[in-house]
């Protein structure tokens, strides 16, 4: 097993509104590895992208981390000070947001953002910094770099703007990226080149990668690992295939159900009753239960613990409490 780069361990997030206390993650643990990508699928809301800006120190108030760990190799980095973790920030986690113009800054060129990036967080000189500069824009795709380099935002189609800001993530070399949504704007074409990207970033790099997406054709593409989030808590976390083709959680079962196939075999897609409970409303037990077809009464008063299933495949569900492992 490689080595662990990143570590959650019962992280919870609260955010304090007029309705009471919000709670978006609720109890969130999982380790991720030293080349590995792990997909974080959900509803909207379930937690996915505040999962991604705990780990990246971007729980601005009224939000806090309330409780629990997060570590990277090894040193806790949730309760460091502004100024310490924006140089972990960056430098040693790198970030892909969903809409790339929301990650450039328009009034500059691409080459001055990557360069001050990298001036940032290296000790490299402007010069050698401005050669690494088109030495990224050439990793990650961009045709011409050393002529682009000097090219503003704008000048940029979406798939190349995606592709700079894979660029920015990887300027200092940084051992996490977290890569929010990092297709959704773009192309089929251009996504199925974005995700070989990435893929091809994780394997030569060593890079471990948390990539949040709603897109389960992106996830059963590049991920190695799959965590199905529900009301900010995890439902089933384990190996992408495992997950995907034979889900033991009821949500996961629901989810995968509603995924159209090539065959077109299936006379009507599952269909999940319901809605996701308000994060001030969380029922009592497990959050699914109001859903579940499977619902038990101990369902409804205690909340399942994570239950080992396999090699690192588990399922926070009362069907299988006690399962022997292997099982």
């Amino acid at each position: 097993m490689a080595e662990v780069v990143v570590s959650l361990n019962n992280v919870v997030v609260e955010f304090a509104t007029r309705r009471g206390v919000l709670r978006a993650l609720d109890g969130i643990s999982f380790d991720l590895h030293a080349g590995e990508v792990l997909g974080v699928v959900g509803e909207s809301g379930a937690g996915k992208s505040v999962t991604g800006a705990a780990l990246i120190g971007l729980i601005d108030p009224p939000g806090r981390i309330a409780s629990g760990e997060i570590r990277l190799k090894g040193q806790r980095i949730d309760n460091l000070p502004p100024e310490a973790i924006r140089l972990v920030r960056g430098k040693r986690i790198g970030m892909i947001f969903q809409d790339p113009l929301t990650a450039l800054n328009p009034l500059f060129r691409v080459g001055e953002q990557l360069v001050e990036t990298i001036l940032t967080h290296t000790t490299l000189s402007a010069k050698a910094a401005r050669e690494r500069a088109i030495n990224l824009l050439d990793e990650v795709g961009i045709p011409a770099p050393e002529k682009r380099i000097d090219g503003y935002p704008h000048e940029f189609s979406g798939g190349m703007r995606q592709r700079v800001v894979i660029a920015l993530a990887l300027c200092a070399e940084p051992e996490v990226i977290i890569a929010d949504e990092p297709t959704t704007a773009l192309d089929v074409s251009v996504q199925a080149q974005i995700i070989a990207l990435l893929r091809k970033l994780c394997r030569e790099r060593g890079t471990a990668i948390m990539l949040i997406t709603h897109d389960m054709g992106v996830i059963a593409e590049v991920a190695d690992r799959v965590a199905v989030m529900y009301a900010g808590r995890i439902a089933e976390i384990g190996p992408v295939r495992a997950v995907l083709k034979a889900p033991r959680h009821p949500y996961a079962k629901g989810l995968m159900g509603a995924i159209p196939t090539l065959t077109g075999t299936a006379e009507r897609l599952v269909q999940i009753p319901g809605a996701m409970p308000r994060l001030t409303h969380i029922p009592a037990g497990c959050a699914f239960n109001p859903r579940c077809e499977a619902v038990m009464p101990l369902c409804r008063i205690e909340r399942p613990a994570p239950t080992v299933l396999e090699a690192s495949h588990q399922v926070a569900c009362h069907l299988y409490a006690g399962a022997a492992h292997g099982e």
